[in-house]
């Protein structure tokens, strides 16, 4: 899993720290995933946003795109026609193929 830095406000800290301390979550980096999660899994719409921005910038494929954003590639794929971003087809190479394969076993 990559590692992430971020810069978190002192009363934020605290309570993440509290949080922990209470048992609610086994520690700092628990809590701040779980809280990232419940985020995007309350805001669909940013799901949305975010996989649309990581396939634009070719980042991602059509399949991971639609894993992310929790619907499925033809849905994906509308979606991204309507936000005006050109669909790439078909895999680049054997490792986005690959790839392509793996997460659309996910979604069975």
């Amino acid at each position: 899993m990559p590692r992430t830095t971020a810069t978190i406000p002192d009363d934020l800290t605290d309570l993440i720290d509290g949080a922990v301390e209470a048992g609610i979550f086994e520690n700092k980096s628990d809590a701040i995933r779980h809280v990232i999660r419940e985020y995007f899994e309350s805001n669909p719409d940013a799901r949305i946003a975010a996989a649309v921005s990581l396939y634009a910038d070719e980042t991602i494929t059509l399949g991971t795109a639609a894993r992310l954003a929790g619907v499925d590639r033809f849905e994906m794929r509308d979606i991204i026609r309507e936000e005006g971003v050109e669909l790439r087809i078909g895999p680049e190479d054997m490792a986005d193929a690959r790839s392509e394969i793996d997460t659309a076993r996910d979604l069975e």
